[in-house]
């Protein structure tokens, strides 16, 4: 029996090493998102691979993606972290997870941000909820100022 054929851009993502950071910041530009807490209002992922570097960032009613025209080598999560946010990473995306049925949860920037990271992603609703969970995963708190690993 033949397996079925996958997408090209299915492949290429699997075949490519791509690395993940999660970005969080935000102010409450929408009265929804007064509730949460500051610096961690929005959240979006850039990837990077052998090419360049890709933003995924799901505005109130938009998904902006972005292919950055960035020199080869540039830190794009110093330059964040510089800019003052919070950047986690890097995370190598895992594979698709199979599901009984659809997420129930809305599309949210979290959403976007965990589908990123693949089945494997903590659950969490809230930005910062994500953030602290990725943050402590296996006991190891990554500190966003020197990305390194931090033993807790």
């Amino acid at each position: 029996m033949t397996r079925a054929a996958r997408p090209a851009h299915r492949r290429a993502a699997e075949e490519e090493a791509q690395r993940v950071w999660i970005v969080f910041g935000g102010r409450a530009d929408q009265p929804w998102l007064r509730p949460l807490r500051p610096g961690f209002r929005h959240c979006f992922a850039a990837l990077a691979d052998a090419s360049g570097w890709t933003v995924l960032d799901p505005l109130s009613g938009r998904l902006v993606v972005a292919r950055l025209a960035l020199p080869p080598g540039f830190d794009l999560p110093g330059f964040y972290r510089r800019a003052g946010f919070a950047v986690l990473g890097p995370f190598r995306p895992g594979a698709p997870r199979r599901r009984l049925l659809p997420p129930l949860t809305p599309f949210s920037c979290v959403a976007l941000c965990r589908a990123v990271l693949g089945g494997a992603a903590p659950f969490a609703l809230t930005p910062f909820g994500l953030y602290s969970k990725l943050r402590n995963r296996n006991g190891i708190r990554k500190n966003f100022l020197t990305d390194g690993a931090v033993p807790e």
